[in-house]
């Protein structure tokens, strides 16, 4: 981070259209319609059909997941205490927190610019290091480059904010007070993108094995995570221990969680951090909270998806490495890897260079280390042939309940059903009795999820919206009923009474792959897609290790004795330790 302070005191296939609804008291929105209040579309022509009688609902469980509105997903928290805090300065507590839905992953680029495109979010500041965010070969990866505001601002949007320091150790560390998201495993490459182990910022879907116990992505690793609160060294001691929200006022805005160059003492999910709440880096993002989702209406067009069951991973060989030589070259320490001829290769992160050489018949990498450490490094070595990682074969692309598919050009459009009286109930509906009468619902796709905004509630047998407003007529022609229960829809999207939906206004960006899927015209649908130089298919990641041939004096860092200036000199803190040390080896 730009000046992240240290002190330790202390989510689905591709679906989905676009932008979210806004705020529960946006500043703009083109149709406002309640539960309680008259609804601001013309009463429909026809007469309102009967009221239903209520159906059971046994609510959300825990870590349930559900499509939102900006292409991500969100993840249920259940309410419930914790432990928070570590000892020492952030002294271990209980706390007791409402249940709450977080995002599952960072937010990315490519949720990101659908805010920008409805003209709510301002650009993401262009910052040295960082993916282009205009890149479409980097929309599954977190958005950086925005401060505070702009987080806030994004969150807002999708009926939410940002998460409150509590909430973000709640869904780190679970109820077991998880040293890591996954649990208590040491930090690894396998685990979370830390410590230059890619060198940069990778898809939010990556390290599936570096889930939190509710389900939920790079909490360690990957970028450091805005929080709500202003920051407090002492509020630990303060706080309520009930819903805390940090102090009323401060400098500095929090900061949680860790950076792909976060070394594996400061990857804790405990450990606390702040900065000023005008700054942008390369290795800060966000995640948003949303309290109480609230029923929007449908969108008018969808992007078409492949089921998992049509995915099938390639397989192919895999590149022979080894390493051949190590030495030592004016006070510079290098490593010989040698690898197959036709094979591409890549440095994973800045710790070393790497130069191609074929001598005697063997192609090599002449790979040089940083000066005055001993370093193990990767360089990812990949057979092309096996081409991308997600191979699509017959695929078919297939649409929610309540649409269409348009096969050439890879977009599912709004078409509820004309009758709820259950008779053959149309694919991916299900028969739901209420009372005397049986009607059609929405059910669960053939990715087993529900539509956008719905859950799957097993007692009631059918999707509906978090907050159990069962009578929301999604999939449904009913436009009586739609204005009484549906919120309306966010600013960039205008609600169509005809079809109930919300439509793209002009310059709203109108299509979306959920992060870890990418559109590929072949198949006009979204697909998986993975870090090819992480783990793709047909990849090894050889480890390479450089020798310490010289001693470098620290004169920056190790003199500092105070936390303070240490960050003021761009060093990193180890609180334990009481030392001030250099964020990246010098070269």
């Amino acid at each position: 981070m730009k000046i992240v302070r240290n002190a330790i005191l202390g989510l689905t296939l591709c679906s989905m259209a676009l932008i979210s609804c806004a705020t529960p008291t946006p500043e703009i929105i083109e149709v406002v319609v309640t539960a309680t209040s008259a609804p601001t579309v013309e009463a429909p022509t026809s007469a309102p059909q009967a009221p239903m009688e209520p159906i059971a609902l046994e609510g959300p469980k825990s870590g349930e997941v559900i499509k939102w509105l900006d292409g991500g997903s969100l993840i249920y928290v259940p309410a419930g205490p914790f432990t928070m805090g570590y000892g020492g300065d952030a002294p271990v507590h209980s706390v007791s927190l409402d249940a709450y839905w977080i995002q599952q992953t960072e937010t990315t680029n490519g949720m990101y610019s659908q805010c920008v495109q409805a003209g709510v979010c301002s650009p993401p500041t262009a910052v040295l290091g960082a993916p282009s965010y205009n890149d479409a070969g980097f929309a599954s990866n977190p958005v950086v480059g925005v401060n505070w505001n702009q987080a806030q601002t994004y969150c807002s949007w999708i009926q939410g904010s940002l998460p409150t320091e509590a909430q973000w150790e709640k869904a780190a560390r679970g109820t077991n007070a998880n040293t890591y998201p996954w649990g208590e495993a040491k930090p690894s490459c396998d685990l979370l993108n830390f410590a230059n182990c890619y060198g940069r910022t990778t898809n939010a879907v990556a390290y599936d094995a570096g889930k939190s116990s509710y389900g939920v992505f790079d909490l360690a690793g990957n970028v450091f995570e805005w929080v709500y609160d202003w920051y407090d060294a002492n509020y630990y001691a303060n706080g309520s221990a009930s819903n805390p929200s940090g102090p009323q006022s401060g400098t500095y805005r929090g900061v949680r969680g860790s950076s792909f160059e976060s070394e594996a003492a400061q990857t804790s999910s405990a450990i606390r951090r702040f900065d000023e709440p005008g700054d942008a880096s390369r290795d800060v993002g966000f995640r948003c909270v949303v309290a109480n989702p609230q029923p929007f209406a449908p969108y008018c067009q969808l992007t078409a998806q492949v089921s998992v069951a049509q995915t099938q991973t390639s397989t192919c060989q895999l590149p022979d490495t080894a390493t051949v030589n190590q030495y030592c070259q004016n006070g510079d320490g290098y490593a010989v890897l040698q690898i197959p001829f036709g094979a591409t290769w890549d440095e994973r992160g800045t710790r070393i260079q790497c130069e191609e050489q074929v001598s005697g018949g063997l192609r090599t990498l002449v790979c040089k280390g940083p000066r005055g450490i001993e370093s193990t490094n990767e360089v990812s070595v990949c057979n092309p042939a096996c081409g991308n990682p997600s191979g699509i074969v017959g695929a078919i692309p297939v649409c929610d309940a309540g649409y269409t598919l348009n096969p050439s050009a890879g977009t599912c459009a709004y078409a509820p059903i004309v009758a709820q009286s259950a008779g053959a109930c149309p694919l991916n509906y299900v028969a739901v009795q209420r009372g005397d009468q049986q009607i059609c619902a929405v059910g669960l796709n053939a990715n087993n999820s529900c539509p956008v905004g719905l859950y799957f509630d097993e007692l009631a047998g059918m999707c509906v919206p978090p907050n159990g407003e069962a009578n929301a007529p999604f999939g449904v022609d009913n436009s009586a009923l739609a204005a009484q229960t549906y919120a309306g829809c966010a600013q960039g999207y205008i609600y169509d009474e005809s079809s109930q939906c919300c439509q793209a206004a002009s310059g709203s960006k109108p299509l979306s792959c959920s992060p870890g899927f990418v559109f590929d015209s072949s198949a006009a649908a979204c697909i998986p897609v993975q870090e090819e130089a992480l783990d793709g298919t047909g990849c090894v990641n050889a480890r390479v290790t450089t020798l310490q041939c010289s001693v470098i004096e620290d004169t920056v860092c190790a003199p500092v004795t105070d936390e303070m200036l240490c960050v003021a000199r761009k060093c990193s803190w180890l609180e334990k330790e009481s030392q001030c040390v250099p964020k990246t080896p010098q070269p």
